[in-house]
């Protein structure tokens, strides 16, 4: 007996809809690797083509790339958002100099040196407020701090200076600080500790101050 052609497909269909010609079926998750596998192999394919050289120049880009991306990497580091502007030196909660000391030195001692390095900057800037060599300012930023304290501390102006880099690199710049310069600060901050503006460096520092804002 001869079975009609669309009744024997529906028999076809069930017979083989049967769990036991499917068992060495690949799961979902094989069926979609192997769609993504397909997918890159064909990319990578017309890459290939269209790149002088087929596969090998292909490869030799990739590599030519991922060496540039390194190179990026070790000489500026992990890329870390800017800000716009530099932001204030202090938080919204005043602390003594002798707060941010205590501050410093304990990072200083579990080896967190970018820490310890904004506490012992703020330390010598609140310092200086303290002993009104600089007045009190909100919004003050290291570098502001730095050229102000200079005006007055001429012989250590450049230290100063070295001191608000090591701070701006450390809390915008995204580096990691060492020992030594946490040293260096905690010296500066020692040191002006032990100095008194002289005549001559007030003077210096006033004559400077009014040159700038005749120019300006």
């Amino acid at each position: 007996m001869t079975i009609p052609r669309d009744p024997a497909r529906e028999a076809a269909r069930r017979e083989l809809s049967q769990r036991m010609y499917h068992e060495n079926d690949p799961s979902p998750l094989q069926r979609a690797l192997n769609a993504f596998w397909n997918w890159l192999d064909r990319l990578f394919g017309s890459a290939a083509s269209a790149t002088p050289g087929g596969t090998v120049g292909l490869l030799v880009v990739i590599l030519f790339v991922v060496a540039v991306l390194a190179a990026l990497w070790w000489r500026l580091g992990t890329p870390r958002r800017r800000p716009a502007s530099a932001a204030a030196l202090f938080g919204d909660r005043p602390r003594s100099a002798a707060d941010h000391r205590a501050a410093g030195d304990a990072h200083a001692a579990r080896g967190h040196w970018g820490q310890a390095v904004q506490e012992r900057v703020r330390a010598l800037v609140r310092s200086l407020e303290e002993r009104a060599l600089l007045d009190e300012r909100p919004g003050r930023t290291a570098d502001e701090a730095a050229a102000e304290a200079g005006r007055v501390l001429l012989a250590h102006t450049e230290r100063l200076r070295a001191a608000a880099r090591e701070f701006d690199d450390v809390t915008y710049g995204g580096r990691g600080a060492s020992a030594q310069a946490y040293h260096r600060i905690v010296e500066l901050d020692r040191d002006l500790e032990r100095t008194r503006p002289s005549l001559t460096d007030s003077a210096a520092g006033t004559a400077h101050t009014t040159r700038q804002g005749a120019a300006e």
